[in-house]
C-alpha cells in the first residue's frame, strides 16, 4: 500500500509525462484498497481472507478524442508502456463532443474532512468473534432451524486523483459491518430472513447480537407464509424495502438517461413529481456517512442538494459530460473505476421523515401488504412501470397479521411517487435511506 505522498507523486508524474507525450490534458486515479472477511456457518469458519489491492486509471484526451487504460502494476516500465497504449488509443478512437476535464474555476477548492474513515485494522480473532455471537443469537430464537450463514469484515480504501487543470486530492474510507441469514421452519414450510449493520467506524456498528437475535426473530415471524389474493390494496414499505424506491429514483435523474430520452422523469425537472411536503435529499457531505465523499471523481466539490423539494423535482444528478450534453452545470456528482469515464451517481439520499408514526400510517387501512422483503429488478425506466416480487405481512383494519410470500407488486413509479406518503421513523442504516413509506391503490397479485 502507497502512502498519500506516494499515491500523488505517482499520478502527478504521470500526468506531466502525459502532458510531455503531446496529451491536450489527462487526469488519473489510483485506487487503494485493504479489506479482511471471516465467514462462518453453524460455528464453523468458511473463510478468513486479506486482500490488498491497487488499480491505476489514465484518461488523457486528444482534442475531443480520449482514452482510458488501468494497470495494477506501478513499476516505471509498466507506467511508461500505459501511457503509451493511451495516446495510441486517443489518436485511433471517435471524438466525444461533451469530453474533456473540468476548468479550474469547477474545482474543489479546501477539501472537507469528513470523518469516514476507521484505519484501525481489526484483528481475525474479533471478527471471528463478532460472526459467532451474530450466529449464535440468531440460532437461539426459538423456531430457527439452520443458519445460512454469519459473516464480520472490515475495509479500507484511499482514492487519489489528479488532472492537468491542478486538481490534486485524496481521501480514505472505512467499511465495517455484520451480517447473518438463518432459517426457521422445517421441511417445504421453510422460511428466511437476514439482518446486518454497515459503519464507518466499528464503535458504530450496531451489536451483533441484536442484529443475530432480529434476524432470527423475522425468520420464524414468516413462518404458516401465504399467497395472498389477487387486488388493488394499499401498500407499507418497511424502511429496508422502502429505500429501493429511491434507487429507482436516482436512475431515473441520471444526467446521461435524461440527455438519451430514456428516463419516465425526462420532462419533468422543476415539475412535482411527489406529493407537497416531499422532500428526498442528497448529502455527500454527510459526516460518517457511507457514501460520504469530500470532491466527485472529477475534482469538483461536492456539495447537499435537495433533489426533490415540497414535491417539485428539483435538479438531476449530473457529472461534466452528461451536464455539457444537457446545457447545464455539473451537480459534482460524478464517480469513476480506473477503465472508464466518470458518470453520475448520487450518495447519502434519504427522504424526509413525515410526521405520523408508521403505526398512525397503518391504522386506517382496511386491507393492505406490508412489504419487507424485494426480489427482482421489473423496472422499466422508460415508462416507469414497476412489478417487483415481494414477501411480508398482510394487513388488516389497521393491524399487521399474518405473513405472505410469493407476491408480486405491480404499478408505475409515476403514479407510485405522487401516492407516497413517508412516517417518521428514518434511521440512517444503509447507503440510501427511508422512513416507512406508503403507497396508495396498488396491484397486489398473489392466487
Amino acid at each position: 500500500m502507497t502512502t498519500d505522498t506516494q499515491a500523488h507523486d505517482v499520478i502527478g508524474d504521470l500526468i506531466g509525462k502525459a502532458k510531455a507525450a503531446g496529451a491536450d490534458a489527462a487526469d488519473a486515479v489510483l485506487l487503494q484498497s485493504t479489506s479482511l472477511s471471516h465467514a462462518q456457518r453453524l460455528g464453523a469458519i468458511e473463510r478468513l481472507e486479506r486482500e490488498e489491492s491497487r488499480d491505476l486509471g489514465l484518461r488523457v484526451f486528444l482534442g475531443k478524442h480520449q482514452a482510458f487504460v488501468s494497470s495494477t502494476d506501478l513499476s516505471p516500465a509498466a507506467i511508461d508502456e500505459l501511457l503509451e497504449r493511451a495516446m495510441a488509443m486517443a489518436r485511433s478512437v471517435p471524438e466525444d463532443p461533451y469530453c474533456g476535464i473540468a476548468d479550474p474555476d469547477q474545482l474543489a477548492g479546501e477539501i472537507p474532512s469528513l470523518d469516514i474513515c476507521d484505519d484501525s485494522e481489526p484483528s481475525p480473532e474479533a471478527l471471528i468473534e463478532r460472526a459467532k455471537i451474530c450466529e449464535e443469537a440468531a440460532r437461539g430464537v426459538a423456531g430457527v432451524t439452520n443458519s445460512e450463514g454469519a459473516e464480520a469484515s472490515w475495509s479500507f480504501g484511499r482514492v487519489a486523483l489528479a488532472a492537468s487543470n491542478g486538481f490534486a486530492g485524496d481521501y480514505a474510507v472505512s467499511r465495517h459491518a455484520t451480517s447473518v441469514s438463518v432459517l426457521a421452519g422445517e421441511g417445504l414450510g421453510m422460511e428466511r430472513d437476514y439482518d446486518y449493520s454497515t459503519a464507518v467506524y466499528r464503535d458504530d456498528l450496531e451489536g451483533p447480537g441484536a442484529i443475530g437475535r432480529r434476524a432470527g426473530e423475522r425468520a420464524v415471524r414468516r413462518l404458516g407464509a401465504r399467497k395472498p389474493a389477487t387486488g388493488k390494496l394499499t401498500v407499507v414499505y418497511d424502511p429496508r424495502a422502502a429505500n429501493s424506491l429511491l434507487g429507482h429514483l436516482s436512475g431515473a435523474i441520471s444526467g446521461p438517461a435524461i440527455a438519451r430520452g430514456t428516463s419516465f422523469l425526462k420532462d419533468k425537472l422543476g415539475e412535482a413529481v411527489f406529493a407537497p411536503g416531499i422532500t428526498i435529499v442528497d448529502d455527500p457531505l454527510r459526516r460518517r456517512g457511507l457514501r460520504s465523499r469530500p470532491f466527485d471523481a472529477e475534482g469538483v466539490a461536492t456539495a447537499r442538494r435537495n433533489i426533490v423539494e415540497d414535491g417539485r423535482l428539483a435538479t438531476w444528478v449530473l457529472s461534466l459530460s452528461s451536464a455539457r450534453q444537457l446545457g447545464m452545470a455539473t451537480t459534482g456528482h460524478a464517480v469513476r473505476g480506473t477503465s472508464g469515464p466518470p458518470s453520475p451517481a448520487t450518495s447519502n439520499l434519504y427522504l424526509e421523515p413525515g410526521s405520523q408514526t408508521p403505526q398512525e400510517l397503518i391504522a386506517d387501512i382496511r386491507q393492505g401488504f406490508y412489504v419487507t422483503e424485494m426480489m427482482g429488478m421489473g423496472i422499466n425506466g422508460v415508462t416507469g412501470d414497476y412489478s417487483r416480487g415481494a414477501s411480508g405481512f398482510r394487513i388488516e383494519n389497521g393491524e399487521i397479521t399474518y405473513p405472505v410470500h410469493e407476491v408480486t407488486i405491480a404499478g408505475n413509479l409515476k403514479d407510485m411517487f405522487r401516492h407516497l406518503t413517508p412516517a417518521n421513523d428514518l434511521t440512517f442504516r444503509y447507503g440510501i435511506n427511508a422512513p416507512t413509506l406508503r403507497i396508495e391503490a396498488m396491484t397486489v397479485a398473489g392466487e
